[in-house]
């Protein structure tokens, strides 16, 4: 493999990924695309919520790691289908691991956020159990010698735990003692889920919350950790399209995991950029800028360098 292309989250967008395919040298192929000779698309997870050609989207992501153009990580959103779809089997009232069952605020907003997939593949039909099916064969992370690719955090220590209890006996599908300990049951199979699917928060003061772009508030805030020089918590805080005046004069608590990062670069997606797409610094790449709203489906295209370049980013739509 001569090259790979890390593609941020697709959220049902089809026009954009086709846009940017196009843009990249891969040739359509029926209903899916071909990679240009020497290279491979990687990407980083949340193909599916929000936009209005998921089957699409997935029919060709799945096509193209069948033929061996692509490789997948799992996203929020791939875990939280499985979880959807999941009995608690410890719950009395025969709730699922993400809950959906009952209306309460949580259940409510959860079927909010997977309304679209549902609508699309139909709630309950083959297609869905055949799409979850598939979800759980994805991996949580990639190590690819050059690069490392996760869906929103890199963490070596939790990775090594999910090394030890992610697969199944197979090999080849997510462990059911890993999906119910990863949703709460056990502590640290639950953090190393969230680490790596949706980043690291933090705990605000008692009283005080941050609002995010669909106007839920939240009393953790999610911070990027990898900007390792920053001493206001505003400078690495993460609410897309929300609000800040909460975090606004914080100053970065010392329990914060803020480190300069080293060895081979980390791209991801998931935290809702906007703007111009550019590199967070050589060693660390977002790439999710917005696809599922107004912004850009963006890829890095990676050839064998040890730090990242903004000239390697491509945009469409």
């Amino acid at each position: 493999m001569n090259g790979y292309d890390v593609i941020g989250d697709i959220h049902g967008h089809f026009d954009k990924l086709t846009a940017l395919m196009k843009r990249m040298g891969y040739a359509p192929k029926g209903a899916s695309f071909s990679a240009p000779q020497g290279r491979q698309a990687i990407f980083v997870g949340d193909l599916i919520d929000r936009g209005p050609e998921q089957v699409k989207v997935l029919t060709a992501v799945r096509a193209m790691v069948d033929a061996g153009d692509a490789r997948v990580v799992m996203g929020n959103h791939e875990f939280n289908a499985i979880g959807y779809v999941s009995k608690d089997e410890h719950a009395a009232n025969g709730e699922f691991l993400r809950p959906n069952r009952f209306d309460t605020p949580k259940s409510l907003k959860n079927r909010r956020q997977h309304a679209q997939f549902l609508a699309q593949v139909g709630e309950g039909s083959d297609a869905h159990q055949h799409w979850v099916s598939w979800f759980k064969t994805l991996p949580l992370y990639l190590h690819l010698g050059g690069i490392r690719v996760v869906h929103a955090w890199w963490d070596d220590a939790l990775i090594k735990l999910v090394d030890l209890h992610y697969w199944d006996s197979t090999g080849s599908c997510i462990s059911d003692q890993f999906l119910l300990n990863s949703f709460g049951r056990e502590k640290t199979w639950k953090q190393a889920r969230e680490t790596l699917t949706t980043g690291i928060e933090h705990p605000l003061p008692a009283g005080e919350f941050v609002t995010d772009k669909e106007g839920n508030q939240h009393s953790n805030l999610r911070v990027a950790v990898w900007r390792h020089t920053s001493k206001m918590l505003r400078e690495i805080a993460i609410i897309p399209g929300g609000d800040l005046t909460m975090a606004a004069e914080l100053p970065v608590s010392g329990h914060l995991p803020l480190a300069e990062v080293s060895g081979p670069p980390i791209l991801f997606g998931h935290y809702w950029f906007s703007g111009t797409p550019v590199l967070e610094s050589p060693k660390v790449a977002c790439l999710d800028w917005s696809a599922a709203a107004k912004g850009p489906l963006v890829a890095y295209r990676w050839d064998g360098e040890s730090e990242l370049h903004n000239d390697k980013l491509v945009a469409a739509g």
